[in-house]
């Protein structure tokens, strides 16, 4: 079972320049998360640090009972091994075939006999859908096959948390959805704790169960799934619809005379398109972090996009009268809503006021957002088809 991670008022600098600030979120213990965010918000930074490669200048970081922020090197060193990381490029030794790069965790840092490593590295190759081509040096397969041995790598020490940084970066959208397809059976057979960083909407939207935004050095918002894509909030609904109107601009925010110019000429955000249903597994199990299509809507009374969940019976909360669908943040306050109650905007310029009507609700940057509350679902959401992967 994955390990949950906490992290609490997390704070990064390089010389005078701050990556982000007063980051809180939970990882719940299991589940996949997707970190989200325009280039050079500290997406890969935030990943490095989880991990210690790099040391934040404030806040803590639990991971299994420690601060890894404040423990010795040997006492990180052994939480290291919880982790495995599947890296942007692979970072695959390209003078050594795919079997001992595989091997190569196991040989580093284990006492294990060849024969035990044998069977490891083929267990997992098999895992990845790599069986046979063993031999294979990483220059002589595609970039979808690089990618698989490297995860392949990251799983021969059985980690209980799995970070990708950037999995689908130079895949063409086939090859992005094979490994997709993967990632969710993965988490379905070893249950660990999953945290992608990624800049594809469709996998953002279709792969998680829980979703979090960098913006602007700092967390915007982080949540499950629906809550995000049903966010009225602007700068999560221009990011999650790719739209080239809203508040994010090319370098830097948009000030108000560009916002104000995009109104006048009819531009705008528009609606918020149909939430889809969440990658099921190959095999039509059902993952232990999955939550029933429509469960955080209908807990919060949320109207969702028209078209949401297409080709499933879900029971939604119905507009009434003129009310718009999307989360405002004018529901009542729960476990998970408590956090959420100032608009990005005021926290962006430095203010503190409380939100307004029809503002959307965010994480809240200084206090550390709870884990989500939906109940788990441990019987098929659905007869879903049989799929296979592979890239």
């Amino acid at each position: 079972m994955g390990v949950e991670i906490k992290v609490e008022n997390l704070s990064k600098r390089f010389g005078r320049q701050t990556i982000w600030e007063n980051v809180s979120l939970t990882l719940p213990a299991g589940e996949i998360s997707v970190m989200l965010g325009p280039s050079g918000t500290g997406k890969s930074v935030f990943l490095k640090t989880l991990i210690g490669l790099l040391k934040p200048e404030t806040g803590s970081i639990m991971i299994d009972g420690k601060d890894i922020t404040r423990i010795s090197e040997r006492e990180l060193y052994e939480v290291r091994k919880l982790f495995g990381v599947l890296f942007q490029d692979g970072a695959l030794f390209g003078s050594q075939n795919l079997f001992d790069n595989i091997a190569f965790p196991l040989r580093e840092h284990t006492k294990k006999s060849e024969k035990q490593i044998r069977d490891i590295v083929l267990e997992k190759m098999d895992m990845t859908g790599l069986s046979g081509a063993e031999k294979k040096l990483p220059g002589e397969i595609s970039g979808g096959m690089r990618k698989r041995a490297g995860l392949a790598r990251a799983l021969v020490l059985n980690p209980e948390i799995l970070l990708f940084d950037e999995p689908d970066s130079g895949l063409d959208p086939v090859r992005t959805a094979y490994l997709n397809q993967l990632i969710v059976d993965l988490n379905a057979e070893i249950k660990a704790t999953f945290l992608i960083v990624t800049h594809d909407i469709a996998t953002a939207r279709s792969v998680p169960d829980n979703i979090g935004l960098l913006y602007r050095r700092h967390l915007a918002m982080f949540g499950p799934r629906e809550m995000l894509l049903s966010s009225n909030e602007p700068v999560v609904r221009q990011f999650l619809n790719g739209q080239r109107e809203g508040p994010i601009g090319m370098a830097e925010e948009k000030d108000a005379g560009e916002l104000a110019a995009e109104a006048a000429g009819g531009g705008g955000l528009g609606t918020l398109p149909p939430i889809p249903e969440q990658l099921p597994t190959s095999d039509g199990r059902t993952r232990d972090s999955q939550r029933r299509p429509g469960s955080w809507l209908r807990e919060h009374g949320v109207v969702p996009p028209p078209g949401s969940f297409p080709g499933l019976d879900v029971e939604l909360p119905e507009q009434q009268g003129d009310a718009p669908t999307g989360w405002t943040g004018e529901t009542p306050p729960t476990p998970l809503d408590r956090a959420a109650t100032r608009p990005l905007a005021s926290r962006v310029q430095g203010r503190t006021t409380e939100p307004e009507v029809g503002t959307a609700a965010v994480a809240v940057l200084d206090e550390p957002a709870p884990a989500p509350t939906a109940p788990r679902v441990r019987r098929p959401l659905r007869d879903a088809p049989r799929r296979r992967g592979g890239a």
